[in-house]
C-alpha cells in the first residue's frame, strides 16, 4: 500500500457497527468529491498503519481499488485514538484531472551544513515550517518540496517567496502574507556566554582591566583592617586576663 491499496464498500454505517468493524481488524472510512456520492468503506487495519508511516501517502496522488475498478484519490484526514495505536476513521477525496487542488507538501531541507551561518558563525538552522500548502492540478503535486540552505547567512531568513516550486505549482498565501520558512540564530545562551567571557579575560591597561583591579585593591583594605581589628581584639583579651589575675593574687595577700 504505497501509492495503491484496496478498499471495501461498507454497507452498515453506526458506531456500534464501527466499533465491531475495529474489532474485526478493518478500519473505517468514507470516500468523497467528483460527481459520485460519498461511499461509506472499510480497509485492512494493519496494511493502513503501515501505509501511514510513508510520508508520500500523506501527500500524493492514491490509488484506490473499489469494486474492481480504480480511482484517484488524496488522503484528506485520520482520526486516532487518543492512546491506543487504533485508527478510528479515515477520509479521501477524489480528484478531477482538470481541477486544480490544495494540498500540504513536506518541505526537505538540504545543505544545512554549508550554510555560512553554520561554518563561520556557528549558528543553529530553524525549521519555522515543515510543510507547504499548495494549489496545482493532480498531475503537478510534487511529493516534497526542497530548501536549499547553503547560502543562508547569520541572521538571515528563507520565505515562502525565495522557494523554488516545480512547474504548474503555487504556494497558498493567507492574507498577502510571506511567511519565513527557515531562520539562522546564535541561540541566546551562546551570545550571552560570548559576552561575558572578554571582561572575564581582560588584557592589562584596557578599562575592564583597570576596573577589575581597582574592584581588587577595594576588597584589600577591608581585609586589612578586619586582620587588625582581630589582632587589636586578641592583645586588649590578653591584657584584661593579665590585669584580673594579678587582682586575685592582691587578695589573698
Amino acid at each position: 500500500m504505497a501509492n495503491e491499496f484496496t478498499a471495501f464498500a461498507r454497507g452498515v454505517e453506526g458506531r456500534g457497527a464501527s466499533r465491531r468493524l475495529r474489532r474485526s481488524g478493518r478500519a473505517p472510512g468514507i470516500v468523497y468529491g467528483g460527481t459520485a456520492n460519498p461511499q461509506p468503506i472499510e480497509l485492512d487495519h494493519n496494511a493502513l498503519v503501515h501505509a501511514l508511516k510513508n510520508e508520500a501517502f500523506h501527500s500524493t496522488i492514491l490509488t484506490m481499488k473499489l469494486d474492481g475498478q480504480s480511482q484517484q484519490v488524496l488522503l484528506r484526514d485520520v482520526q486516532m485514538h487518543p492512546f491506543r495505536r487504533e485508527i478510528l476513521h479515515v477520509d479521501f477525496q477524489r480528484v478531477d484531472a482538470n481541477r486544480k487542488i490544495r494540498m500540504k507538501v513536506p518541505l526537505h531541507f538540504i545543505n544545512g551544513e554549508n550554510a555560512p551561518a553554520v561554518k563561520l558563525s556557528g549558528a543553529i538552522i530553524s525549521h519555522v515550517l515543515t510543510e507547504l500548502d499548495v494549489a496545482c492540478l493532480p498531475k503537478d503535486l510534487p511529493t516534497f518540496i526542497e530548501v536549499d540552505l547553503s547560502e543562508l547567512a547569520l541572521n538571515q531568513s528563507i520565505h515562502v517567496t525565495d522557494l523554488k516550486l516545480p512547474g504548474g505549482v503555487t504556494a497558498v498565501s493567507h492574507g498577502g502574507m510571506n511567511p519565513v520558512v527557515a531562520t539562522a540564530v546564535i541561540p541566546k545562551i551562546i551570545a550571552e556566554v560570548e559576552e561575558v567571557a572578554p571582561e572575564a579575560g581582560a588584557e592589562p591597561g584596557t578599562p575592564e582591566a583597570e576596573a577589575a583591579a581597582a574592584a581588587a585593591g577595594a576588597e584589600k583594605p577591608d581585609e586589612k583592617g578586619a586582620e587588625k581589628g582581630a589582632e587589636k581584639g586578641t592583645e586588649k583579651g590578653a591584657e584584661k586576663g593579665a590585669e584580673r589575675g594579678s587582682a586575685k593574687k592582691g587578695d589573698k595577700k
